[in-house]
């Protein structure tokens, strides 16, 4: 009898809302997605192809070979080795075995599939029986598995080898990043109790701009052009959102505004950023050694930096001590330095710089900390992700400086909420304050042009 394996690939989706993940546990209940009798024969299969596949191919490197020259191989072998069990395949079938052994030699196996599906923006792996996507903002079950743990290790241990970090029980969480720039999050057992789990962050192949965000709603317009001047005028600025707002992705958007004339150094915990300028020279941190030696940290990166005659300094997120630092860069003439942060409204930004100072080890008081960060950072741009899986800038927030022992801001824009349609989707208008900003003196020395609805509305 011939089995047929294309009904397991096209299944259909399952969403979150059909079955919450909360009501369910791994000890108790049996996964959301059952194997059919096909899934199980098609994974015992490729899992049985791919071992012998090992055993009988050069494996030394593998990956320097053309992928054309490898391609051809594998399909040469798989053709034995089918002919050999006598497996009734048909040329579909074969061609997709073909293709997933490509995937496990050269590739991430599995979720190869999803890192090439533009839409999916998230893959998160939840042992090695569910993997979930996430397609414009909305969590889907897929059909796809991993044959069993060993198997989804091997996927974690090739992408952390491939950037020089390692993952294991000594060090059992670790962060990362695939060739494309997408950030990767591994966390194994003993701290993963079921099984281990992998997060995937994805990035658009093609980079955003403020153009591609005013088109997807994150902005209109005229905030884009707003946001585009702040760059050019090299203010500094601090960019505030939750996890998963697109804080990174409206880091890049805003570096265009850059000019191809001046030095950038970026600094990472997990190299993510893509500008598209000619001069970057970028950072990455790197973590302790199996000896407990070897870890730079970003504060180390930041102040190296500092002697690499940078025109501006790009952090990906500061998260410590490297925030004093980075205000210091920020007041001794390093100006329309980027960075974001992790925090729900702009005030709370401000908070968690002030912590992260703390950090630090320096003894400042509170009232100096606030000093610094009041005369370092100009602007804070806050975002916020919705019920609907849209994001968008919510506020716009300029720093006059201090009042007493308290950091004054003004508003200048935000989006306002007015309800949800039928379809979920949530409606909304961004509104002017009417409060004209005191870095207009900045637009105006540079001769940048200020969006016409703002100076409408800010007189």
């Amino acid at each position: 009898m011939r089995l047929s394996f294309t009904d397991a690939i096209v299944k259909p989706r399952h969403t979150l809302t059909a079955e919450p993940v909360e009501e369910r546990s791994f000890h108790n209940t049996p996964p959301l997605a059952q194997n059919s009798p096909a899934d199980d024969a098609y994974l015992q299969l490729k899992t049985d192809m791919h071992r012998r596949l090992i055993e009988a191919m050069n494996l030394v490197g593998l990956d320097r070979r053309p992928v054309e020259e490898v391609k051809a191989e594998v399909a040469e072998r798989v053709a034995a080795l089918l002919k050999e069990d006598a497996r009734p395949l048909n040329g579909a079938e074969i061609s997709r075995l073909n293709e997933d052994m490509l995937h496990e030699l050269l590739g991430y196996g599995p979720l190869e599939p999803l890192l090439r599906d533009p839409d999916v923006s998230d893959i998160l792996v939840n042992t090695a029986r569910e993997v979930y996507v996430d397609r414009f903002g909305k969590l889907e079950l897929t059909p796809i598995k991993f044959a069993d743990e060993q198997h989804l290790m091997r996927v974690i241990e090739r992408i952390v080898d491939r950037v020089g970090r390692r993952v294991d029980e000594s060090q059992p969480m670790v962060d990362a990043r695939l060739p494309d720039g997408s950030r990767v999050n591994a966390v194994v057992p003993p701290v993963a109790v079921d099984g281990a789990i992998l997060s995937i962050r994805r990035f658009a192949r093609v980079p955003f701009n403020l153009e591609r965000l005013v088109t997807n709603g994150t902005i209109t317009a005229p905030v884009g052009d707003l946001l585009k001047g702040l760059v050019q005028a090299r203010l500094n600025i601090l960019i505030s959102g939750g996890t998963g707002t697109g804080k990174t992705t409206l880091l890049n958007a805003m570096s265009h505004g850059i000019s191809d004339a001046e030095r950038i150094v970026t600094i990472e915990d997990a190299a993510e950023l893509q500008l598209q300028q000619r001069h970057v020279v970028r950072m990455e941190t790197r973590p302790q050694n199996v000896e407990g030696r070897g870890e730079i940290t970003q504060r180390d990166l930041v102040r190296n930096a500092l002697r690499m005659r940078p025109d501006r300094i790009v952090l990906g997120e500061v998260r410590a001590g490297e925030a004093f630092d980075m205000l210091q860069a920020m007041n001794t003439g390093h100006d329309g330095s980027l960075t974001t942060v992790h925090a729900n409204t702009p005030r709370d930004a401000l908070s968690r710089i002030e912590q992260m100072i703390g950090m630090s080890g320096i003894d400042v008081s509170p009232r100096s900390m606030r000093a610094q960060i009041a005369s370092a950072i100009n602007v804070v741009v806050q975002l916020r992700r919705f019920s609907d899986g849209s994001r968008r800038v919510v506020s716009l927030q300029e720093i006059e400086g201090m009042e007493g022992d308290v950091i004054t801001m003004q508003e200048i824009f935000r989006f306002d909420q007015t309800g949800i349609e039928a379809d979920g989707r949530v409606q909304g208008r961004f509104a002017w304050t009417g409060i004209r900003p005191r870095f207009f003196e900045s637009f105006k020395a540079q001769r940048i042009a200020v969006p016409t609805a703002l100076v409408e509305t800010a007189g």
